[in-house]
């Protein structure tokens, strides 16, 4: 049984999120995952499920930082335009290959970040969050 309902992928590289969604569904962690390429084409998608089913609205985010158009930063500035009594209950990670210690400081630093986790994600990395993040 998955321990969550719906988790979102946002990163430009298409290969990465392929294998985020193959960890995901291998080791149960979702009942479903959509991946998205741009960060603009997440906030319609979030918008829109705002608008007609806010039931829909993913318990986890996994955010790349480095994105053509609209980068992660950018991202979460709209992200929090969005209704606190969904968002507070996403959990919002960056997971992103930027080694640069200012943008994981930065990013933990977000209320809205939950953690910051480097490339590629795996199995570990959904334990982490099932054992430290779960607001279940």
């Amino acid at each position: 049984m998955s321990k969550y309902q719906k988790v979102f992928l946002i990163d430009d590289d298409e290969i990465h999120n392929f294998l985020c969604e193959s960890v995901i569904k291998n080791q149960q962690f979702a009942e479903s995952v959509s991946s998205f390429l741009w960060a603009e084409e997440a906030l319609d998608t979030l918008s829109k499920i705002v608008a007609e089913n806010p039931e829909d609205f993913p318990e986890i985010i996994f955010l790349d930082i480095n994105m053509p158009g609209m980068d992660g930063w950018e991202f979460i500035e709209e992200y929090r335009k969005l209704p606190e009594h969904l968002t507070q209950d996403c959990l919002l990670f960056v997971l992103s290959s930027a080694v640069d210690k200012n943008d994981i400081t930065h990013a933990k630093n977000l209320l809205e970040v939950r953690d910051f986790f480097s490339k590629p994600l795996t199995s570990d990395i959904l334990n982490i969050i099932t054992e430290q993040h779960s607001v279940q």
